[in-house]
């Protein structure tokens, strides 16, 4: 077991379409895949004792892509929420709603009052239709979500994608190059033990 759990971790979830084409399928079909992967996850988040994650769903800048995409990533998200919500976990979604792009059916999730966990819970923010300009001409809507500790990204990209950037202004950042279908629980676990390693000052 880790000594030094960071207590909110940034996951971004990608390579879905790449894994999709990788495997004969349509790019679309990928984001049902990545559905299992981020509900284990979450129970090592919870086995390692981390008490906050944030997952980016799609953002409003992903809204460009070819409708079937966006209806594959829509429903994806919807369904990942509707999961999460049996786990044992707070939940909270963010993101801008006054846009079409924004599914109707995770309204009740938004603007839940953000209070601490019951004990033994994980509380869970969930990124869907989110964008950094919305985020900051917003008043910095998710002004109430901490600093992030660890983002981990699948995928290999070495890019945020504009994932909360106030939160991860001192986020160390750790690149799985495996795309996020295939996720492992080696993989978190390695990305913990990288965790260990680095000297967290904060600028100090």
């Amino acid at each position: 077991m880790p000594q030094h759990i960071p207590k909110h971790i940034g996951i971004i979830p990608d390579g879905n379409r790449r894994w999709a084409k990788g495997n004969g399928l349509q790019k679309e079909d990928g984001y049902a895949y990545g559905l299992e992967p981020g509900l284990q996850l979450l129970r090592l988040a919870q086995k390692y004792g981390i008490p906050e994650v944030t997952y980016y769903g799609f953002t409003v800048d992903n809204c460009k892509r070819p409708k079937e995409q966006v209806r594959a990533f829509s429903d994806a998200c919807i369904q990942a929420v509707q999961m999460i919500s049996q786990e044992n976990a707070t939940l909270h979604v963010i993101g801008n709603t006054n846009s079409a792009c924004f599914p109707t059916q995770l309204l009740p999730y938004v603007n839940v009052k953000r209070q601490p966990a019951p004990k033994g819970q994980t509380t869970v923010n969930f990124l869907v239709n989110y964008g950094w300009e919305w985020d900051m001409k917003n008043g910095w809507a998710s002004r109430d979500i901490p600093r992030i500790d660890l983002v981990i990204r699948w995928g290999g990209m070495r890019r945020l994608s504009g994932f909360l950037p106030l939160q991860t202004v001192y986020a160390d950042f750790y690149i799985v190059d495996d795309l996020w279908p295939d996720f492992q629980e080696k993989q978190f676990c390695d990305a913990l033990q990288w965790y260990q390693k680095q000297d967290v000052t904060l600028g100090g």
